[in-house]
């Protein structure tokens, strides 16, 4: 699904009748729009439909919990020409960007929570590593391809044997600062389709990846681990949560490989550094 394609479902949703023209804002696992006072996220396949729904739930609980996160505009996901669009009550404008501290904050709110009232499944991080080498086709080496494949498998069992510092339960799954968005009336948690209960870790996880792939200033993450209460690079686990994590972040980039001259570059870029184990090459976005 390219953004033409995206766009194309909107309209036979009957979501473009707004004078304004949908504004992409993002384009990564779903094409994301904004028109008017809603969002519509496109996912890219209808596999993706049961997760839509949970997203759904998933904000309703957030609401009803006191937790502040976005808000859902319709009950239930459309399934429009093979795609899940859901709709989403626009955010106002930012007033700055989010920081490491607001995202820890609302992380403990959400960590603070006992599991809702509905079946959250465990964060299964490596279970889109071969739906998106699938979309990535012949645009990649299937050596490479191989070799995540073979990673994936290693790290799902290592994985399944942690033993938590803190105790399990709802996690969003994909904490970054980017997923904060921090309105008139402060810090909302956004994208909520990976919600999931399991290790507190994998939230704190994405942070120390951030700081060591990213280019996270260290006094950034430092603030991140204060406000949190905890540094998960104390833990012996880290190292398996991290390496898990860059595997599915490597295939991620994969599914963007067909269309993207960037996206493959990146991949590649990437998978040199894990076969390298190099923990140190920065990662871009593209």
């Amino acid at each position: 699904m390219d953004e033409a394609q995206a766009r194309d479902v909107l309209t036979a949703a009957g979501l473009t009748g707004d004078p304004r023209a949908p504004e992409l804002i993002a384009f990564g696992e779903n094409a994301v729009f904004g028109f008017g006072e809603l969002v519509a996220k496109v996912g890219r396949e209808s596999s993706l439909l049961p997760r839509a729904e949970r997203e759904l739930a998933v904000a309703g609980w957030l609401a009803e919990s006191g937790v502040r996160a976005v808000r859902a505009a319709e009950p239930a996901p459309r399934l429009v020409d093979g795609h899940p669009v859901t709709l989403w009550h626009r955010l106002p404008r930012a007033v700055r960007p989010a920081g490491p501290e607001d995202l820890a904050v609302l992380l403990r709110q959400l960590h603070a929570l006992p599991a809702p009232p509905f079946a959250l499944p465990p964060r299964d991080l490596l279970g889109g590593v071969e739906r998106w080498l699938r979309l990535a086709g012949g645009a990649i080496d299937p050596a490479d391809a191989a070799y995540l494949r073979a990673r994936r498998d290693g790290y799902a069992a290592e994985v399944a044997a942690l033993t938590p510092h803190l105790p399990p339960g709802p996690v969003h799954g994909d904490a970054l600062p980017r997923n904060v968005h921090v309105g008139p009336d402060g810090p909302v948690l956004v994208d909520l389709e990976t919600v999931s209960g399991d290790l507190r870790e994998h939230d704190l996880v994405v942070m120390a990846l951030a700081r060591d792939r990213y280019g996270l200033p260290a006094e950034e993450y430092a603030a991140f681990a204060e406000a949190y209460g905890w540094d998960v690079r104390d833990w012996e686990g880290c190292a398996v949560l991290r390496g898990a994590r860059e595997t599915a972040s490597c295939a991620w980039v994969s599914q963007h490989a067909p269309a993207n001259p960037k996206a493959l570059a990146e991949f590649r870029r990437r998978v040199a550094s894990l076969r390298e184990g190099d923990r140190e090459l920065r990662w871009h976005p593209f």
